[in-house]
């Protein structure tokens, strides 16, 4: 049994985690200020992403995993698709349209979406305690979203469509990757998917933009390289550490503080606030998601 202390060092390392987590959609939204596009933001913070990743790849080469077929590289290709490229394009060309608080709180929804996928697709039961936590998350969303569109107007639809669309494609990477997870390890699954992430980045970008990457302030490079490394590689590391320390079921309860956080990091950088009614709705947000891992333990 861990102890309380080690206990406690894996909420803080999640924490942390979940912290440097929330702040992309803001640095996101801080580079968007100096009009680069959502493609090119993309595209910096997978350069500068790729050589950690390539590094992880080579030092995990050799970690713990059961016999894998070439099929399995297929479906890693495939998850690594779907879940990092389409998931993190979907989010940067949404928060061209919301604010950093809003994404992250429909993009917090994507453990219901996880619930649902399970139910559709590997015939897992649906609890009624997990379908009241499901309906409770929802109410929550559209009384955040219906009060910013009264706010922002039609663009928030769009922006909460994109950002749905990246919760969705995230939480089936999710369902689908967890029997391959086995196979090549937690570290090097990550970064394999990640590199294939990085690789579908950079063609969607030589093939489609033509924007020139070497044209941008210096500020745009600096965020690039903060949300590569201080938002995407160190937190994956964290929250590896921590689900390792304290378990999935009580690292998703710690989770929790992952809209809180956006929106304080959002006040404080973007002088973004939220209405009495969208507090409300996040409220209930994360109300839901604690009753999702509530049930999840049972």
């Amino acid at each position: 049994m861990k102890s309380k202390h080690t206990f406690i060092y894996g909420v803080l390392i999640g924490i942390l985690g979940i912290v440097l987590f929330s702040s992309k959609a803001v640095m996101v939204k801080l580079a968007y200020c100096y009009n680069i596009d959502a493609l090119s933001m993309l595209l910096l913070r997978m350069l500068f992403a790729f050589p950690f990743y390539i590094v992880i790849a080579y030092f995990y080469r050799n970690e713990k995993k059961e016999v894998t077929k070439q099929q399995d590289y297929l479906w890693l290709f495939f998850f690594g698709f779907v879940g990092y490229y389409l998931a993190s394009y979907f989010d940067f060309v949404g928060l061209t349209y919301i604010k950093a608080s809003l994404e992250r709180i429909i993009l917090f929804i994507y453990p219901t979406i996880v619930l649902l996928f399970n139910k559709l697709f590997l015939k897992k039961a649906i609890t009624n305690m997990q379908k009241l936590a499901i309906f409770i998350t929802y109410i929550g969303t559209v009384i955040t979203f219906g009060s910013e569109v009264s706010v922002s107007g039609s663009n928030a639809y769009l922006g909460g469509f994109f950002v749905l669309l990246s919760a969705i494609t995230y939480a089936s990477y999710l369902v689908g990757s967890g029997w391959l997870i086995p196979k090549f390890g937690v570290m090097r699954f990550t970064a394999y998917a990640m590199l294939v992430s990085c690789i579908c980045v950079f063609i969607h970008y030589g093939i489609f933009s033509r924007v020139d990457i070497f044209n941008f302030p210096w500020q745009v490079y600096a965020l690039g390289l903060g949300i590569a490394v201080f938002a995407t590689v160190i937190p994956s590391f964290l929250v590896s550490i921590s689900i390792k320390i304290i378990s999935s079921s009580n690292f998703a309860v710690v989770a929790g503080i992952g809209p809180i956080s956006t929106i304080i990091l959002a006040v404080v950088f973007l002088n973004e606030s939220l209405t009495l009614l969208q507090m409300i709705g996040t409220i209930v947000v994360i109300l839901g998601i604690l009753l999702v891992s509530k049930s999840k333990k049972t």
